[in-house]
């Protein structure tokens, strides 16, 4: 069935307690890449337009003990979040209290408060991450509604989402029914012809993607580190290449069952050292000399990809091709990019990780139908997984005119 979203709710006057994905990169207390707290705009701004008191909540990095607050607190962020919205953000450095709940009661409609790192809840014991049925009560008896718009961290049952979910009524947010809409609709009813793209460094990492899709997707193309395992599968010498020894029989049967579904690469670029400066050549994998690496995909792989993407309609790519931070191995992973931002009649969707962030560091964030803000919860969407986050929220009632329709 169906989730409701903050489109099926009343929140004026309400307290709204709102859980946000602004788990961003930090360096020296500034903010690199502020995307995430830019996709949650839709969901805050509509909140507070229909006259609801807004109450934010995230996590940030990882918090073990005291000495981890000074770096991960949330407050650089709140004041990113007041510049972008346009609109005071008060900030209340604690995570429970008086101090707390005095602010919350004192907000007015359409106004907006952000609470702090909901990790500092890990430090004695893992109440927030390990969704302490004490902590998510008291988050609930906070507000009168609950919006999850934290897609990355649906993939896991927390006392933010999960937690408060199981008091309140609790609904979906713009950014986390998008991502359901895009991943879901590309993997469950996808235009046809449906290519996926996979890569990254580990087999072990997608192994049940790669299962999942195999019994849905047209092809499989699959690049990065991965690749190196399926080529050892097939009896190449990889050099010093990555390589998953214990998963090498598993690549095997993958490919047996693939019945020629999985595209592999057939030439690489490789190079005797693990640096961005290091000598590097094209080469293919039967002249791999024992003492080299592959650390992209070659120009050969580039033209078979793109010959396999033509035409296709519903892409979907999780994973790098190559080590795309050293620009000398960075050509595979942007040719992909190119490749499919010229793909005019398909639905284009990068899910989440480490290919969002080559996508939208090389400059094609706006030439993707979607790109998710979700790195693990994109790839269990992806192998078919329920996620906690999801599942916990309310569920539509079915209308007059039948439970399958589609009014809603």
């Amino acid at each position: 069935m169906k989730k409701k979203t903050v489109e099926d709710i009343q929140v004026l006057g309400k307290k709204v307690l709102v859980r946000v994905d602004f788990n961003v990169p930090m360096q020296d207390g500034e903010i690199t890449d502020d995307n995430r707290i830019r996709q949650a705009l839709p969901t805050i701004e509509y909140l507070l337009d229909e006259g609801g008191k807004v109450i934010l909540f995230s996590h940030l990095g990882r918090v073990k003990s005291e000495a981890d607050k000074a770096s991960a607190t949330l407050a650089p962020v709140a004041k990113k979040l007041e510049e972008l919205l346009g609109k005071k953000v008060k900030f209340i450095p604690e995570t429970r209290g008086k101090v707390l709940e005095d602010a919350i009661n004192q907000l007015k409609n359409g106004e907006v408060l952000m609470f702090e790192n909901t990790r500092f809840e890990d430090i004695v014991g893992k109440k927030e991450s390990g969704n302490d049925p004490d902590l998510g009560a008291y988050w609930a008896s906070l507000g009168d509604v609950f919006v999850n718009d934290a897609f990355g961290t649906a993939h896991r049952a927390h006392a933010s989402n999960v937690g408060i979910a199981s008091h309140l009524e609790s609904v979906a947010g713009f950014l986390v029914e998008k991502e359901l809409r895009y991943i879901g609709d590309a993997v469950d009813n996808p235009v046809r012809p449906f290519v996926a793209i996979l890569g990254g460094a580990k087999v072990s990492d997608k192994i049940a993607v790669i299962e999942n899709l195999l019994k849905k997707a047209d092809k499989i193309l699959i690049g990065g580190g991965m690749a190196y395992t399926f080529m050892k599968a097939l009896g190449f010498n990889i050099g010093t290449s990555i390589c998953e020894l214990d998963k090498v029989e598993l690549a095997k049967s993958l490919l047996e069952k693939a019945s020629g579904k999985i595209i592999l690469p057939v030439d690489l670029v490789v190079t005797e050292e693990f640096k961005a400066d290091a000598p590097f050549r094209v080469t293919t994998y039967k002249n791999i000399k024992d003492n080299e690496m592959g650390l992209d995909v070659g120009p050969k792989t580039i033209e078979l990809f793109a010959k396999e993407l033509k035409g296709a309609k519903t892409v979907v790519w999780n994973g790098p091709l190559g080590v795309f931070e050293f620009e000398n191995f960075a050509k595979g992973t942007r040719a992909i990019c190119e490749i499919l931002a010229n793909l005019k009649e398909a639905k284009t969707i990068i899910g989440g990780g480490d290919s969002a962030a080559a996508a939208i560091q090389m400059g094609f964030e706006k030439q993707f139908t979607h790109i998710s803000t979700g790195g693990g919860a994109s790839l269990e969407y992806l192998e078919g997984k329920a996620l906690p986050g999801v599942e916990a929220l309310t569920d539509q009632e079915p209308c007059d005119c039948g439970s399958n329709c589609e009014c809603k």
